[in-house]
């Protein structure tokens, strides 16, 4: 009876781990099934490695650490299926009872595990083999699964690393249109005037950005896992990018005169649906309560503002302050949420402190302000002397 258990048990785990692996890299859309082996992994995982990297002291170290864990968790997915399937078949090998040829290992249990190990990684070692007809079925069953897993994992990270790149280069490009982080006011304020020939700029950027939002909303879901690859620079993300183009979207549907209207509602259609469909991806409930955090209202009224003394013409009546308040109740919630389960920063509206965007800034600079200060420092203690 306990032989025929474990028969069961581990046709039952290999179908388990064959079905996740399908859904995971070979089905082309989201899986809304609420129990699956990899969605309790990231889980288990993501949490525990989200608060170790809260001890680091240091913004930096935190976020450099949390970039670790995207790459990371993807190779500890790989292992844990190759685990659940080496252990799956050798509960087939040790149901199948001392039918095993050449046993070294005085466990029985111990012997199944390295007959299914050894066939599963096709390394044909030969020391130990099936003497029964299902064994011998299951060894040529696992060698064939062992093959076929390493050419999904072959073929899946390529196009895991493409979508990736695809993804970074959009972002990449932001930062001279919108500066590092980005933010709506410097989205405007960049991509108008007579320097960008009126406001076709800004209709070419919302373009632009409806195709990626789409694309992204495309690969993140099939692959989730992409979500947790953060961008180059601590000061870029893709949900930064994603909110603050639909904050320039928000303000332009409000009333900006000269903006094409239709534009910046079909991309603010296609940003939000992503964004709302990857928040029930990773059961980021909306969290209404920090979006009053983002844009107050004295930063709406300085935004106001310098637009319009810089030739924008804004609507700014009470209307157009509740448009704008139902506006980002559609998409601040869902971002907020993300933001804290993702351990991202989201843009503010508009920067008060002048911050050079990253493509304006090196390594060799930063490292030489502080031995700049210490040179004035010194001359000041020089001439008080």
């Amino acid at each position: 009876m306990l032989d025929t258990l474990a028969i069961i048990f581990g046709f039952l785990l290999i179908g388990a781990v064959l079905w996740e692996t399908f859904e995971t890299i070979v089905l082309p859309r989201r899986v809304t099934r609420q129990f699956r082996m990899t969605r309790l992994f990231y889980r288990w995982t993501w949490a525990p490695w989200r608060a170790l990297a809260a001890l680091r002291g240091q913004k930096k170290k935190r976020d450099a650490m949390l970039s670790y864990y995207g790459p990371l968790s993807l190779l500890m997915l790989l292992a844990f299926w190759a685990i659940t399937l080496v252990f799956g078949f050798a509960f087939i090998h040790y149901g199948d009872g001392e039918k095993i040829a050449g046993a070294i290992y005085p466990s029985r249990f111990g012997n199944a595990l390295y007959l299914s190990g050894t066939t599963l990684f096709t390394l044909g070692l030969g020391d130990i083999t099936p003497a029964s007809p299902l064994g011998r079925v299951v060894t040529v069953l696992e060698g064939g699964v062992g093959f076929g897993f390493l050419a999904l994992v072959i073929g899946y990270l390529p196009v895991l690393y493409q979508s990736f790149s695809r993804r970074e280069v959009t972002i990449s490009l932001l930062d001279a249109r919108a500066g590092s982080p980005p933010t709506a006011y410097e989205l405007l304020q960049r991509n108008t005037g007579p320097a960008t020939c009126g406001f076709e700029a800004l209709t070419e950027v919302l373009a632009h950005w409806e195709t990626w939002a789409a694309e992204l909303m495309e690969s993140h879901l099939s692959y989730p896992v992409l979500a947790y690859f953060r961008s180059q620079h601590d000061n870029q993300s893709w949900i930064a990018s994603l909110t603050a183009v639909l904050d320039v979207c928000a303000l332009s549907m409000v009333g900006m005169e000269g903006v094409c209207q239709y534009q910046a509602r079909m991309t603010f259609a296609i940003a939000r649906h992503a964004l709302v469909d990857l928040s029930q991806v990773f059961a980021a409930a909306p969290d209404k309560s920090g979006a009053d955090g983002r844009l107050s209202s004295e930063d709406l009224v300085l935004i106001r503002q310098q637009l319009s003394a810089s030739g924008f013409r804004l609507s700014d009546d009470d209307a157009a302050n509740a448009e704008l308040t139902r506006l980002r109740g559609l998409y601040e919630p869902y971002a907020i949420s993300l933001a804290r389960h993702l351990a991202l920063d989201l843009p503010p509206w508009i920067k008060h402190s002048t911050v050079k965007d990253n493509w304006q800034t090196t390594a060799w600079a930063r490292q030489q302000q502080p031995s700049a200060s210490a040179d004035t420092k010194h001359a000041v203690a020089d001439e008080q002397h």
